[in-house]
């Protein structure tokens, strides 16, 4: 915590200096580009050590290429974005003035980062804030205890404490972390924790950016070969560790044993066991995804182990990936956020029904739709509400740099990445240069004379 506070004070003394310039911003950019790609090894050992298995080539593509090219998109994309946005003025009151919005440094912003993508989560949302000229702290998670140590060496190797820096700690470092005066605070997690991020963010009213996960819904129109592939193989990466995999589908009656045996067909016999199937973050977090299993059974329900044979591995902590046909909505694995390899299959007879399913629930972080007709995609995609969403594939939303990223009610507010990102960590101030020939002047007393002709001018026109 004397760290905590010592580094926060140093930031909000550096933050009190003339904004970081363009050519600053985009400097800053690069060298967390550089940092990524030159600690690459480095990072698939961390992730390899805290996950148990994890595969080196997801490790790449998502913890290092994946932040090295929103670095790049970002400082291609930032002079634009830093131009001031002009506004109108109506010459009528303002003459010749000009107005505005102008995009300045917020100060010091924090960042909570989750365990599942312990660099991406923090480095990402790192990239938006040095791109609006803010000094950072990062907290990331405690479940990942060498990833989080080996981000604080590499932020400490490249930047200044007083522009960025991260501090490690366990759940009382946590739970102070958000109670300092942020100018902005971002958290990733769950809805449960984020609830209390945000009572405690409020009493320094304390601008807040919340990314909180929930029930992803897949609506299949049609079952086919590619719309399975999509689903489950989104579903495995990471082994559901992901806050924008499906997280249950809507499949239609008529097509459900259909389903089930095109999941069953996709997945390798020896998959789980393979050095692809990435291993459950925590020993607790393996116990509560099978009292999820073990709830499923009890209620009589049909559990699907999609590889013949296949058991838990506990010393990899690795579950093979299971389908749970029709479970009611009490089961855990309905009211929960699954987050592990379990993929609910609930079966609707009309497609409004699946519609009505999904709004009848919190609003999802992601929602994806399968179905060859865009007119029905369309039909889906407006009348229901979530974070983002995907038509006949899962989560890419969430891998493109140029869209923001975020949730909408339970599941979060605010964005970051791209533009969103930049704005959401910068504040839009109104800019007016006053110029000549305004009417100004009416609104200062006595009122009587050029203040009598404009309203009587304004209430004429009405007429």
């Amino acid at each position: 915590m004397d760290d905590l506070r010592s580094l926060f004070e140093a930031q909000r003394r550096a933050a009190r200096r003339p904004a970081p310039t363009l050519d600053e911003r985009r400097d800053h950019l690069g060298m967390i580009a550089e940092m990524v790609m030159a600690n690459r090894t480095r990072i698939e050992r961390a992730m390899s050590e805290d996950f148990a298995v994890h595969p080196e080539q997801l490790t790449a593509m998502t913890e290092v290429l994946a932040v090295a090219g929103q670095a790049a998109y970002t400082i291609e994309q930032l002079p634009g974005w830093m131009e001031p946005d002009p506004r109108p003025a109506d010459p009528a009151l303002a003459g010749t003035a000009t107005a505005a919005i102008e995009y300045q440094p917020k100060g010091v912003t924090g960042i909570i980062s989750p365990w599942n993508f312990p660099f991406l989560l923090s480095l990402g949302p790192l990239i938006d804030m040095l791109a609006a000229g803010n000094r950072v702290l990062i907290k990331p998670s405690e479940h990942t205890p060498a990833s989080s140590a080996l981000l604080r060496d590499m932020v400490a190797e490249t930047f200044a404490p007083d522009h960025v820096a991260v501090v490690t700690g366990d759940l009382q470092l946590a739970r102070q972390f958000p109670t300092l005066p942020w100018d902005h605070l971002l958290y990733t997690g769950n809805a449960a924790v984020g609830r209390e991020v945000a009572l405690a963010a409020a009493r320094n009213l304390t601008p807040l950016t919340l990314e909180l996960g929930g029930k992803n819904p897949a609506i299949v129109e049609v079952v086919d070969a590619e719309t399975v592939a999509q689903i489950v193989g989104g579903k495995m990466v990471k082994s559901g560790q992901v806050c924008i995999a499906p997280d249950y589908c809507l499949v239609p009656a008529a097509q459900a044993a259909e389903f089930v045996d095109l999941a069953r067909s996709y997945v390798a016999d020896d998959y789980s066991r393979s050095p692809d199937c990435t291993g459950i973050v925590t020993d607790r977090h393996l116990d509560r995804l099978l009292a999820l299993l073990d709830e499923a059974k009890d209620s009589g329900c049909e559990v699907i182990t999609l590889e013949p044979g296949a058991e838990i591995d506990r010393a990899t902590r690795r579950i093979p990936l299971t389908l749970v046909l029709d479970p009611d909505d009490d089961l855990g694995l309905m009211r929960e956020e699954i987050f592990g390899p379990i993929l609910p299959v609930k079966t609707y007879t009309s497609l409004d029904e699946a519609i009505d399913y999904v709004n009848a629930g919190d609003r999802p972080l992601g929602l994806y739709v399968f179905t060859p007709d865009a007119t029905i995609a369309r039909d889906v995609l407006d009348r229901t509400i979530s974070g983002g969403a995907c038509v006949n594939t899962c989560a890419l939303q969430g891998a493109l740099p140029s869209l923001g990223f975020g949730g909408s009610g339970a599941s979060g507010y605010g964005r970051h990445r791209g533009v969103e990102g930049f704005r959401e960590f910068s504040n839009a101030r109104g800019v007016v240069i006053r110029g000549e020939n305004d009417a100004l002047a009416a609104f200062h007393p006595p009122y009587s004379g050029l203040a009598q002709a404009v309203v009587t001018a304004a209430f004429s026109q009405e007429r």
